[in-house]
């Protein structure tokens, strides 16, 4: 007989002792004990926690009283608006699972994503009309559509039989809302940008929701009532999780339609912004913002920053500019950041050339992702922290998606071996703190020599005169690939292709550099990701040097 465990109380799990978690308890929360304070801030309006509780209890009920059941699929296609937020609470609220969708898609995929979802009601910004009526029409089915008229917006059509306000007012906030019966129950859908081929929906669940937006609340020191301002899309990992965060610390959302330099420094003088999140493309819009966009402020703001990862000299010339980073790391399959360069006092020490170096990593483990290591992933052994040896960084734990929806292949190739793999090729630094070198298929193999793409972008970016950059593989006769460097220069810069060479020549082995170099405007995503898919389709009809 085994012996008895002398910690069983007797009692089972039960109500008292075990509700399951979700973000949406913390809306609830912040409407009882900061009920006065503001939540959201859109142009004229203001809206407390006590008004932006009982809104998503309307969205809520108006979607139960239109049909929607646990398990339907809720889709929205909007900026920065507090619809948006209100979503993020009021559709789970019934069951239902969120589906944002990103706004510079193009019909055909935005179609796909609501099939493939099987959307039974999408909410959509006029402003995006022109996408969302050819995508409804080649979707063949027939959806509640709920229009968002928001006076900011810039034209527009109205495709649906009612607007957001008009149906939420039909919604009664009385009606409450639906706990979650099991964590592990479905609370967002969000799609991989799909470069090749369609894109995977990424199925998110309650649990990983609810730890990921107390993470982000620890690991960047945000404390009560923080004022966020809002330039990463909600579309893209349910921002970060951070519409759930904002609910969490009771803090205030600065709503942003369109992320322009000047609208970023007037937000922060206006409305006293501490803390915003941004790919490399928001910071390249601060530090190289004119004298007229600027605006001075005399508190300390916030930045966390991730998407690709951001080169030395950027961060650096934006703690020049009086902005705190936090450099943070992650896919849509980890909702969001799940990895970030946590900061020790003494590196504060360190010359700005050497701290950027350091900021620049990725880092450690968030603190509710149990597992981050380099593994060969062909042994599945994990390579030696020398910061010299390769391999791919793989994710273990509970903000690792449930998996991608309708595609059980990709979902077992995912989680080959008990890891998240995530492709990407990095480095495990002596300390442990993760430095990535490149995606699998972005780095460049010149001569038999690996060549990592972000090594030379970084030496890129300190170039006075460039604002942007990327780097990919051009096919070549004699050395296979060499590498060929995409710039965007500043305005009034006047700089050669051999200027840019030379550049590079000085400053990293000759191998590693930019064998060509072509100026102009860099292909992004929505979230400011440089296209890198598009820049190796142009590099490939260059053909070779040799």
């Amino acid at each position: 007989m085994p012996e008895k465990n002398p910690y069983d109380t007797g009692l089972e799990r039960n109500a008292a002792n075990y509700v399951p978690l979700t973000p949406l308890s913390f809306l609830e929360r912040a409407a009882r004990v900061y009920p006065d304070h503001t939540a959201i801030i859109h142009g004229a309006t203001r809206q407390s926690w006590r008004e932006t509780y009982e809104r998503s209890l309307r969205l809520a009920s108006a979607l139960r009283r239109a049909g929607v059941e646990p398990g339907d699929t809720v889709a929205v296609v909007a900026p920065n608006v507090p619809a948006m937020f209100e979503a993020h609470f009021g559709v789970p609220m019934t069951g239902a699972v969120l589906n944002t969708i990103n706004t510079r898609l193009d019909a055909d995929t935005v179609a796909f994503i609501l099939d493939h979802g099987e959307a039974k009601v999408l909410i959509t910004d006029t402003e995006y009309a022109p996408i969302v009526e050819p995508a409804l029409a080649a979707t063949g089915r027939e959806l509640l559509v709920i229009d968002i008229e928001d006076p900011a917006a810039a034209g527009g059509k109205r495709l649906g039989s009612t607007d957001y306000e008009a149906f939420i007012a039909g919604g009664d906030p009385a009606d409450g809302w639906r706990h979650p019966r099991d964590e592990w129950d479905a609370i967002s859908l969000n799609y991989t940008s799909g470069t090749t081929g369609n894109p995977k929906g990424v199925v998110y669940h309650h649990r990983g929701a609810y730890l990921n937006a107390l993470s982000n609340a620890i690991g960047w020191n945000m404390g009560h009532h923080p004022v966020y301002l809002w330039t990463l899309p909600m579309f893209h990992c349910n921002g970060w999780c951070f519409p759930w965060t904002l609910a969490a610390v009771a803090g205030t959302s600065v709503c942003l339609r369109k992320v322009e330099a000047g609208a970023i420094f007037d937000a922060i003088a206006d409305h006293g912004v501490t803390h915003f999140c941004g790919a490399p493309i928001v910071l390249s819009f601060v530090i190289n913002a004119t004298e007229e966009q600027r605006r001075s402020f005399s508190h300390q703001v916030n930045v966390m920053t991730a998407a690709a990862p951001p080169p030395a000299s950027v961060l650096a010339r934006m703690e020049k500019a009086g902005f705190a980073m936090t450099h943070v790391y992650g896919l849509t399959e980890t909702y969001g950041p799940a990895v970030m360069c946590a900061w020790h006092d003494e590196w504060n020490a360190l010359d700005d050339d050497d701290r950027a170096m350091k900021k620049a990593r990725q880092g450690v483990p968030y603190h509710v992702l149990e597992g981050l290591e380099v593994i060969d992933p062909e042994t599945m052994d994990l390579v030696p922290a020398d910061g010299e040896t390769m391999g791919e960084a793989m994710f273990r734990g509970n903000i690792v998606m449930k998996g991608y929806l309708k595609n059980p292949k990709a979902t077992a190739e995912a989680f080959a071996g008990g890891w998240f793999h995530s492709g990407d090729l990095g480095v495990m630094c002596e300390d442990r703190y993760l430095k990535l070198k490149d995606r699998s298929k972005d780095i460049i193999i010149s001569g038999g020599e690996n060549i990592s793409s972000i090594e030379v972008e970084d030496v890129l970016y300190r170039h006075p005169d460039v604002m942007e950059a990327a780097v990919v593989a051009r096919p070549d006769d004699k050395w296979g690939e060499t590498p060929c460097a995409f710039v965007t220069l500043k305005a009034g810069a006047s700089v050669t292709e051999s200027d840019i060479i030379a550049w590079c020549r000085d400053q990293m082995a000759h191998y590693k550099c930019p064998r060509s170099v072509v100026f102009g405007e860099l292909p992004k995503t929505s979230t400011g990701k440089i296209q890198k898919f598009r820049l190796r389709e142009q590099a490939d009809t260059l053909g070779s040097l040799n």
